[in-house]
């Protein structure tokens, strides 16, 4: 069972984040976890030079949108979370919300980050950027974002999709969604997307008349499916394994939604870099902006919440669970 004492739940009160709220609440009962409910407070304009903004006072606006926040908590918490969890309340104030997010994320060793996101695509969200997606880049923990509007009456996690490159990334995301399909007595459903032109190496030998050969290539990729399903750590369980042909993010998104319809998505996040840290363009960063259903992103660095015994199995270089 994965190891998950803290959970984090980013909010702004929004309908973005409000939908986030449900499977929040429903993982902290299930592990028994802590649920820290967090707001950030971002004043773009606290010089007090500034004569556009003298009124009213920046420390006298905080303390207004404190309190705000603070009785919108309370409402939500009263209102939702049974006496027997335990939910922590906070205001931060910050120079961004994903700042504020990471380093309370930093601050109190949280597990797992829960938060709302747009799903907007198109220039104008490649301009403006989003606070899930640049969590996402920088946490050092799993992420889950839910896409607003994507959860109406919430039933649970009942089919898990998980995306696999046949990377040693996709490999830990397996593993967490073992771990997860376990606990919610879910279906598991492994999905490859080959991408034209783009051939892992198992797909060799093969002729050169073979390479556009679909048949051939869906069997070479749906046994490497099933062997990496039987060797990825965690509980043994089935699952429905798919070949897909066309751009992965799309694919997946389009699958997740229309093949298996599925309640989430676990997919790894490729690396660490300084340049990923700043560019857009990876598969999971695709699916965000995509996928209607929720989409845990998981890292193979950082914070791991696999059970100890399956990180050292699989020799990874990776915090310590809790």
């Amino acid at each position: 069972m994965l190891d998950i004492k803290r959970i984090l739940y980013a909010t702004d009160f929004s309908p973005c984040s409000d939908g986030a709220f449900p499977p929040a609440l429903q993982l902290a009962e299930r592990y028994g976890a802590e649920l820290h409910m967090l707001h950030a407070i971002v004043l773009h304009a606290d010089d007090p030079h500034d004569a556009a903004h003298h009124f009213p006072e920046p420390e006298e606006l905080y303390e207004r949108l404190r309190s705000r926040a603070d009785e919108r908590m309370a409402t939500w918490t009263d209102g939702h979370g049974p006496s027997e969890l335990r939910i922590v309340r906070a205001q931060r104030r910050g120079i961004s919300p994903a700042t504020v997010i990471l380093e309370y994320a930093d601050e109190q060793d949280i597990d797992l980050i829960i938060m709302g996101t747009h799903g907007r695509r198109g220039l104008r969200h490649l301009l403006l950027g989003s606070v899930a997606e640049e969590v996402v880049r920088l946490a050092e923990r799993p992420v889950l974002t839910v896409r607003q509007g994507a959860i109406g009456g919430w039933t649970g996690f009942e089919r898990i999709l998980v995306p696999m490159d046949y990377s040693e990334h996709s490999d830990v995301a397996l593993s967490y969604a073992k771990e997860f399909a376990a606990a919610e007595g879910a279906r598991l459903h492994l999905l490859h997307v080959l991408e034209v032109g783009t051939y892992p190496d198992f797909y060799f030998p093969v002729q050169a008349a073979q390479m556009f050969d679909m048949p051939e290539l869906e069997k070479r990729a749906l046994a490497h499916l099933r062997d990496r399903l039987e060797r990825a750590p965690g509980p043994e369980m089935e699952a429905s394994l798919k070949v897909e042909l066309g751009h992965p993010a799309q694919k997946i998104a389009e699958f997740a939604e229309e093949g298996v319809r599925a309640d989430l998505v676990v997919i790894a996040s490729h690396g660490r870099s300084a340049l990923q840290r700043v560019l857009l363009g990876s598969v999971a960063e695709g699916v965000i902006r995509r996928a209607k259903t929720p989409v845990l992103i998981v890292k193979s660095f950082g914070k791991s919440l696999l059970p100890v015994a399956d990180a050292a199995e699989k020799g990874e270089n990776v915090g310590a669970p809790g």
